[in-house]
């Protein structure tokens, strides 16, 4: 298994589900945008499914208290609940959300290690720096891309391939490490390999089934891969 991974220089990490649990502050700003225009509540345990594909699709989601978004919401009415959850959501201060265990280590041991790291995420870029230094792991990233960085999201694999350009790298000289299947399909879209956390939000669907080339439970396994590997 080490051998795979003898040339990877780039590692390329979701932040939502993969580095960070932050439903409980998305949970909060989604509640209060929808019930702030009329609409029903909704639970952090809702909002856990709901999240991934980004903020348009969240509140979307939101609103139409499903994972399938109403076609008959009005555009304006779904722009008026996203600005609304942005205004929320800052005002939240992320005091809520956390690292998950052993994800701060574990980037410290691959930067020392000499790896380049980059965060690619669907969250909105005006979060995106502020969370990272909040916890302390901002300097660890060369790169930062939020999910308004280029026109499309993942698994659009257009930040990805940036990344690739930018750094001079071949697709098999990056890992993309996340914990939903749009991470995964992403990767595969770019031709890179793909390692799959169990703990994330991948709306209820074992991870395993999007057919990651790793597979853990802790973000710690990371570590015996390629530093095993380099």
């Amino acid at each position: 298994m080490s051998s795979t991974l003898d040339n990877i220089k780039l590692i390329a990490f979701d932040l939502d589900g993969t580095l960070l649990d932050s439903v409980p502050d998305l949970a909060v700003a989604a509640d209060q945008a929808v019930q702030q225009l009329g609409f029903s509540a909704v639970t952090e345990a809702q909002v856990r499914d709901y999240v991934g594909n980004g903020a348009d699709i969240l509140i979307g989601r939101a609103l139409s208290q499903s994972l399938t978004v109403d076609p008959q919401l009005d555009d304006a009415l779904k722009h008026q609940a996203r600005e609304l959850f942005d205004e929320y959501y800052a005002a939240t201060g992320h005091k809520l959300s956390h690292l998950y265990a052993n994800v701060k280590s574990t980037l410290q041991a691959l930067h020392k290690a000499g790896y380049t790291l980059a965060v690619i995420t669907n969250k909105p870029s005006r979060f995106v720096p502020d969370i990272l230094a909040q916890h302390g792991i901002a300097e660890l990233f060369s790169d930062v891309l939020g999910g308004d960085a280029f026109a499309d999201k993942k698994p659009n694999p257009v930040a990805l391939n940036w990344l690739l350009e930018k750094h001079q790298l071949t697709a098999p000289q990056m890992l993309m490490v996340g914990d939903s299947k749009n991470d995964i399909l992403a990767a595969r879209n770019a031709g890179c390999r793909s390692f799959g956390l169990t703990y994330g939000y991948n709306h209820g669907e074992p991870i395993a089934n999007a057919g990651p080339d790793f597979v853990a439970d802790d973000i710690a396994d990371l570590l015996n891969l390629v530093l095993v590997s380099a």
